[in-house]
């Protein structure tokens, strides 16, 4: 019988990155792709031909580059409510990022929907993302902001989940879908059953689970639903807010100009249908067309297969690090994560083992990865972070796993120990 081929094996030289040399004899081991992963040749390809060949502004030309562009543009859309099982593609959103999809929500929906006196429940494990808007929205309207907490183990049970609805009864419950710091895989499709009797809204930032697994976003049954295209092999400069399309025609536009209205008169304005009526000015037009080649291209490896891969990776790792001396992983066990693994080599500052794996070609994040409150949580100012996609193979997880333990007997046998703040140059995603 023959053997299958790691999936790894079968799409590394889709890449060309992968084939870089970070020094002589060095190649690039990229384990930091919970931070952004890499692109494959046909979404560079689709963004430089968008540029070659068709691009023009999109909606507004009747020539035919502007037809051409549109045409890309709103396939894309449509790819994306594929992607997503959407009901409509009215329901996605083109917009910058997660980022700018969350503050699209605390401004629109939550300028319009919360008063003074009520909740926003959010989660401790939550990316600043999906904080500092809450918090910019309880400064404008005076609502107020309750946090779930997490056990050691990296988990938050149903029942602590169930009590903190009841009890408080929020506008909106956000959580992240999977952890950007723990790698938990939080159950979406229960916690959202629990919060709609209650009469909260839900939003889930989807930003770490869209690429590694698949997504429904109708058996969800979320209100909203995040994420961002850097992250699932797509362009920076894009992503996407989905939201149920009853919801989204009831929210007032945030942002205002041109695309995003119907009439303009001296007197005042009518915005546009969805969903142009939150993609005010210019959208990201090569941007989009790139995500729809970058989701084509990803569903063709399998989103299924993808999620099988990096858990072999992943408990390989685990494996590894839990036999080096000093070395403590955060949150809850393989079978519980995505491709994410956070930790802390005792007397060894993360930047340091961040600098030091870099020596032998290996990429991860070192800091508190926008996740402040969760590191406060544990007790620690920053950690280390390696994060796995289906291009990495178990043989760069055993060079990532000998590192750390060189890191570990290197610093073990000077005594050094270096004293670093972590500064905001260290904190992205």
């Amino acid at each position: 019988m023959t053997k299958t081929r790691p999936i790894s094996d079968q799409v590394r030289e889709d890449f060309p990155i992968l084939r870089r040399l970070i020094s002589p004899g060095v190649p690039l081991i990229y384990l930091d792709n919970a931070a952004s992963t890499q692109r494959p040749q046909v979404v560079i390809d689709a963004i430089s031909n968008c540029y070659r060949e068709y691009y023009s502004n999109v909606h507004r030309g009747i020539h035919t580059l502007s037809e051409a562009s549109t045409q890309a543009f709103e396939h894309a859309r449509h790819v994306v409510a594929e992607f997503l099982n959407a009901g409509s593609p009215r329901e996605v959103i083109f917009c910058a990022g997660t980022t700018a999809a969350i503050n699209t929500v605390a401004r629109s929906w939550g300028d319009a929907n919360v008063t003074r006196g009520d909740t926003i429940l959010l989660t401790i494990a939550e990316h600043h993302a999906n904080i500092v808007p809450w918090q910019q929205l309880a400064e404008r309207v005076g609502c107020r902001i309750e946090f779930l907490v997490i056990d050691e183990a990296g988990m938050i049970s149903d029942d602590r989940v169930a009590e903190a609805l009841q009890r408080l009864r929020p506008k909106l419950f956000g959580f992240v879908a999977t952890s950007n710091v723990l790698g938990t895989v939080f159950p979406v499709e229960r916690w959202v059953r629990l919060a709609h009797p209650w009469g909260a809204k839900v939003l889930v930032d989807a930003a770490q689970a869209v690429p590694h697994g698949p997504i429904d976003v109708r058996q969800w049954d979320a209100d909203f639903v995040v994420f961002s295209g850097h992250k699932v092999c797509g362009p920076t400069g894009i992503g996407v807010l989905y939201g149920k399309q009853e919801i989204l025609q009831a929210m007032p536009p945030f942002l205002g100009g041109g695309a995003m209205i119907h009439r303009v008169t001296t007197e005042g304005f009518e915005p546009a249908e969805l969903p142009e009526k939150f993609e005010a000015g210019t959208p990201p037009i090569t941007e989009a067309i790139g995500l729809a080649a970058a989701l084509t291209y990803v569903r063709g490896v399998g989103l299924g297969a993808i999620q099988d891969h990096e858990r072999r990776l992943v408990e390989r790792a685990m494996s590894g690090l839990s036999q080096i001396h000093g070395v403590r992983m955060l949150g809850p066990p393989a079978s519980e994560r995505a491709g994410i693994i956070s930790f802390v080599v005792e007397g060894v500052h993360a930047h340091d083992v961040s600098q030091y794996l870099d020596t032998r070609g290996i990429a991860i994040r070192a800091g508190h990865h926008c996740a402040m409150p969760l590191h406060k949580h544990f007790g620690i100012s920053a950690s280390s972070r390696a994060s796995f996609y289906f291009y990495n193979t178990l043989a760069e997880v055993d060079q990532f796993v000998s590192a750390v333990s060189d890191v570990r007997d290197r610093f073990a046998r000077t005594g050094r120990k270096r004293s670093r703040s972590v500064d905001s140059r260290q904190s992205d995603n």
